[in-house]
């Protein structure tokens, strides 16, 4: 029997493990990738491509290189242990390289359309149009396989800030920022205290003539560096800490975590202490922000309530003089592709294991890396893949439609409490 064919959408670190963990099973894989290049997320560009997340100059990620490695292809020991973004593409391509995976890439070719085959109730599969120099393809595949991502369109709420149509001054989103130069002399506020707004507003306190960071909620701020100087998610996401995890309440947990981490810089007296808990929503991982709001360069606001021609009205009531504004306000994700099958509905789909449409009559559509968890993303895509190759073999099976739409329940209200 010939080898059940694979279509892989995007070709960043969840779709190069997707082709690997296809091989493994002896399944026949397809990728295609809109843009020239592999990396996704992680490859730099001056200029931002469409459908693509584009990542500033200076980026290093937030997990260490112990915890973010592929299984079966360790990091080299000379690189770093948080790594800039052009070592993580170094790393990318030696491991696309060992295991020969460019030749099943086709680059500079766009998923226009996923569809159901007419006999798919039977067969599970699909039929992939693409596009490429302009011109139309039709392939049918056995299963497909997501990994686009998250971080694809800008999320650029501009109707909650009144007034902004007024400013004289300049505003972009966190995507299309690239390096502070543009910057220097200005008093900029980056709104949005994610990773990428704290990132933003510390690069850009080097250079501005004053930076205000405007923050709705607050947010807990985690350092690299544990004690002893070890990487924290080395030290601290382990086995054992998920057993302890699943011992103790959560607000033990909490109290510990937040105890610990106020102890290196109180949170209430920079202005960034949440109402939520520490572990109840993402974290902020950075390691300088408290030396440049200690010293000035960084001034925590809250939320923006209105612009005016030339300044920013904080809901304090302050007003500052403001040149730029950086929106860090997140992205959001669809898939245009497959709409006739999977819904996304204010940045949320129902997936079972945030993996598997609950409603096919055959398990032949996965989505890979759509999640956003306290650490390393490639373990958990490669993980997925394995399991989600052993599905499409037969080899495993999925549970009834009625239990995965109960877990996906579960799931939702259990974050939602939190």
């Amino acid at each position: 029997m010939a080898a059940q064919r694979v279509a892989i959408i995007g070709a960043g670190a969840s779709g190069l493990c997707a082709l690997k963990c296809c091989l493994d099973e002896g399944l026949e894989p397809t990728c295609f990738e809109r843009s020239g290049d592999i990396g996704g997320l992680w490859r730099f560009e001056e200029h931002p491509e469409e459908g693509r997340a584009s990542i500033y100059r200076s980026v290093i990620i937030n997990t260490s290189k112990e915890m973010m490695c592929f299984s079966d292809f360790p990091i080299p020991e000379d690189f770093p242990n948080y790594m800039h973004n052009s070592k993580i593409m170094e790393y990318f391509r030696m491991y696309a390289r060992h295991f020969d995976l460019l030749r099943h890439i086709r680059f500079g070719t766009s998923v226009c359309c996923v569809s159901k085959r007419p006999d798919f109730a039977a067969t599970g599969q699909w039929e992939v149009v693409t596009e490429s120099e302009g011109k139309q393809e039709a392939a049918v595949f056995d299963a497909v396989l997501v990994c686009s991502g998250h971080h694809t369109d800008a999320h650029l709420p501009l109707s909650t800030f009144p007034g902004l149509e007024k400013f004289e001054g300049w505003y972009l989103h966190s995507r299309d920022y690239k390096s502070p130069q543009s910057f220097s002399g200005k008093q900029v506020v980056v709104v949005g205290t994610g990773n990428s707004g704290v990132d933003i507003a510390v690069e850009l306190s080097h250079a501005a003539k004053q930076v205000f960071l405007s923050t709705k909620r607050g947010t807990w701020v985690l350092h690299r560096l544990a004690d002893g100087g070890y990487p924290f998610d080395f030290t601290y996401i382990s086995r054992f800490t998920q057993v302890l995890r699943s011992l103790l309440p959560q607000s033990t947990i909490n109290f510990y975590l937040e105890r610990k981490t106020n102890a290196r810089f109180n949170h209430a007296l920079y202005s960034l202490q949440p109402q939520h808990q520490i572990l109840d929503q993402h974290p902020t991982i950075n390691d300088d922000l408290p030396n440049r709001i200690i010293s000035g360069r960084v001034i925590v606001k809250p939320n923006i309530q209105e612009f005016t021609e030339t300044s920013a009205i904080f809901e304090d009531g302050t007003r500052e003089d403001i040149d730029a504004v950086v929106f860090a306000t997140g992205y959001s994700f669809s898939f245009p592709f497959l709409e006739k099958y999977v819904k996304v509905v204010e940045n949320q789909i129902p997936l079972y294991k945030f993996m598997f449409p609950p409603d096919l009559e055959k398990p032949t559509l996965a989505f890979i890396g759509l999640i956003q968890p306290l650490g390393a993303i490639m373990p958990i895509s490669e993980l997925q893949c394995r399991w989600a190759t052993r599905i499409f073999k037969g080899l495993q099976d999925l549970p009834p439609s009625t239990a995965m739409l109960a877990d996906i329940t579960q799931t939702k209200e259990k974050m939602a409490e939190r």
